[in-house]
């Protein structure tokens, strides 16, 4: 609210810091569309929570919500312009990102005059606490020390003090009370302490530009997202900063706690958050994406097969229990009978290191590239690139075109695609029984295979999968004369 308070808008908030009365005014305000902006915690997604017209909803720190509230959030009112903002995605939501069901923006360009956090692991050895805390103190600094357990966290505070004793120890977590705690976080970010020993309340929101030196106690038992946020409470400045996990031996760490710690050690440049969220979808898989798991690997099925599945019962759905609402789709000219076109090549279709040389962009790419529907948004998408990256080398120019071969072949019915050894080989649809072989496009093919017995044959072919028919070109040497066979199948 104080960055905001100069601008011509009226704003509220709600947190636990709030008196009822406090509160009650807030929501009738809210109500009456008398605030334009509401910033708060989770208390937003309350029941007595009414908007008079919400328009744009923006989550920050999006991975500390939980599948329950983002579904509250999305009821609260319909057609919501939807921005999540998070270092670290959970998983589930960077697996909607990169299968391009949500758009995804990375900023990775750090504040000017920033220096990478120099990370270290080590065991809980007193010697280097008190020297760090030192050196810290001594360059007028001051240091956090993340202990999660309240139980132990006065003694963590005195060992602190007996080691250092010049030091002023400051004790903060979630189980204080509001106005305490408040003051306390206040009193450190103004200076009044040189060390705050505190659970991992600390682990968002707060801004100490003066605290370079973070100290995570028993960082095995932290999430890789949880441990990433932490160690970014330091280092807001230009001052160099430091974190120590404090650990036992990788020998004795779960196999998991060993990857996340090893992530965070490999991933210490600043804007390295995309990279260490993609570790995180590595280690505990992608979750239930219509469920509510946020992370988890789809047992023994695997998550290429989990999706097919679910794609393969939706349409058995839309063909069988709802095709009175979905008469298009069930039509034997209109309907769709390829879904996702298989191509097997030996072209080489990539964008190259040489070409772009940041793993990131060109993931990030790839997706956007995936999303492409029609001709004119890939040739916007090439002029993109073009304009960014300079003129596409060959490979590249090959990628554009089985994009454009994939459209026509999955138009015409072909459901996967083999271009290897100088021929194309296009196998048609699969099911014998499919209302595609009574359709006109099948038709059309027929005709064309009957009027280009120069260029290509068909036949049918025992597979592993069955009784297939093939549709086979000759003498296809690059990606540019497949499309131009391609164009002409489709015209």
């Amino acid at each position: 609210t104080e960055r905001l308070k100069d601008m011509p808008v009226s704003i509220g908030y709600l947190n636990r810091f709030r008196t009822a009365k406090q509160k009650a005014q807030t929501l009738k305000d809210l109500a009456e569309g008398k605030l334009d902006i509401v910033i708060g915690t989770h208390q937003l997604v309350n029941k007595n929570v009414v908007f008079k017209d919400l328009g744009l909803l923006i989550v920050d720190e999006e991975q500390k919500f939980g599948v329950n509230v983002k579904d509250k959030l999305k009821t609260i009112a319909a057609n919501v312009d939807t921005l999540t903002l998070t270092a670290t995605p959970i998983p589930r939501t960077l697996q909607f990102s990169l299968m391009a069901a949500r758009d995804l923006s990375v900023i990775t360009t750090p504040p000017p005059n920033r220096y990478p956090i120099e990370t270290n692991v080590v065991g809980f050895n007193e010697e280097v606490i008190r020297d760090a805390i030192s050196y810290e103190i001594q360059r007028n600094g001051q240091v956090f020390f993340i202990n999660n357990r309240i139980e132990n966290i006065k003694e963590v505070a005195g060992m602190i003090q007996r080691l250092v004793p010049n030091a002023r120890v400051g004790i903060g977590h979630g189980q204080m009370e509001g106005a305490k705690l408040e003051e306390l976080m206040l009193g450190f970010m103004n200076g009044d302490f040189d060390v705050l020993v505190a659970t991992t309340i600390i682990e968002s929101g707060l801004d100490v530009p003066n605290a370079n030196t973070i100290f995570i106690n028993n960082a095995n038992n932290f999430g890789l997202s949880d441990l990433h946020q932490m160690r970014g409470r330091v280092g807001r400045s230009n001052k160099k900063a430091f974190c120590y996990f404090i650990c036992p031996p990788y020998s004795s760490m779960t196999e998991d706690a060993r990857k996340r710690i090893q992530a965070l050690e490999q991933f210490s440049e600043l804007g390295s958050g995309f990279n260490i969220a993609m570790k995180d979808l590595e280690i505990r898989g992608a979750g239930d994406l219509l469920g509510g798991e946020q992370s988890g690997f789809i047992n023994e099925i695997g998550f290429d097969t989990y999706q097919k599945i679910m794609n393969e019962a939706i349409e058995e759905l839309k063909e069988n229990e709802f095709k009175d609402l979905y008469p298009e789709e069930n039509d034997i000219e209109t309907k769709e009978y390829v879904k996702d076109l298989q191509i097997d090549t030996d072209f080489e279709l990539l964008f190259s290191d040489e070409y772009i040389n940041n793993v990131t962009e060109r993931l990030s790419l790839y997706n956007e590239l995936g999303a492409v529907k029609n001709e004119e948004e890939l040739i916007v998408f090439q002029n993109k690139l073009i304009d960014r990256f300079g003129p596409m080398p060959p490979r590249a120019n090959a990628l554009m075109n089985s994009i454009r071969i994939k459209w026509i072949a999955t138009a015409v019915g072909i459901e996967k695609l083999v271009m290897k050894k100088g021929k194309m080989i296009g196998y048609f649809v699969s099911d014998q029984q499919s209302d595609y072989y009574q359709s006109k496009r099948f038709h059309k093919v027929i005709k064309f295979v009957q009027t280009h017995s120069n260029l290509c044959t068909m036949k049918e072919k025992q597979t592993p999968n069955g009784l297939r028919l093939l549709l086979t070109f000759e003498n296809v040497k690059s990606t540019k004369r497949a499309l131009e066979l391609m164009e002409m199948l489709g015209e």
